[in-house]
């Protein structure tokens, strides 16, 4: 059993395994923080639309074990361009993981995973 983190990050994608999700969850958090830290957006302002950097996804980290072909569990966190981050879990159809107070976007992530599991 292996955890899989991929990283999209504009046109680049990285991808690791860890054998636990507590290494998998670590490597995540530390390079969404990374990302947040670096990447802030102005306005993208269209003929037709406005898209504020809270609209924007900047990043995206997808989390997809334990199993390595068909992964029973995926979820991830969003990285916006305001440097905010958002979790969810899923794929196709993304839950949104609501934040409990104290907790911030990475340990409601945990929090929903060990539930999951």
């Amino acid at each position: 059993m292996s955890w899989k983190l991929t990283v999209r990050s504009g046109p680049k994608v990285q991808r690791s395994r860890f054998a636990e999700l507590d290494a998998a969850m670590d490597a995540l958090q530390a390079r969404a923080e990374q990302l947040a830290e670096r990447d802030s957006r102005s306005p993208l302002d269209l003929r037709y639309k406005r898209f504020e950097p809270v609209q924007q996804v900047v990043a995206r980290l997808e989390l997809a074990g334990p199993q390595r072909l068909v992964p029973s569990v995926r979820a991830g966190v969003d990285v916006r361009g305001d440097g905010s981050t958002e979790a969810y879990l899923g794929r196709v159809r993304r839950e949104v993981v609501n934040e409990r107070k104290g907790e911030n976007t990475f340990k409601a992530l945990r929090r929903a995973l060990k539930n999951r599991i």
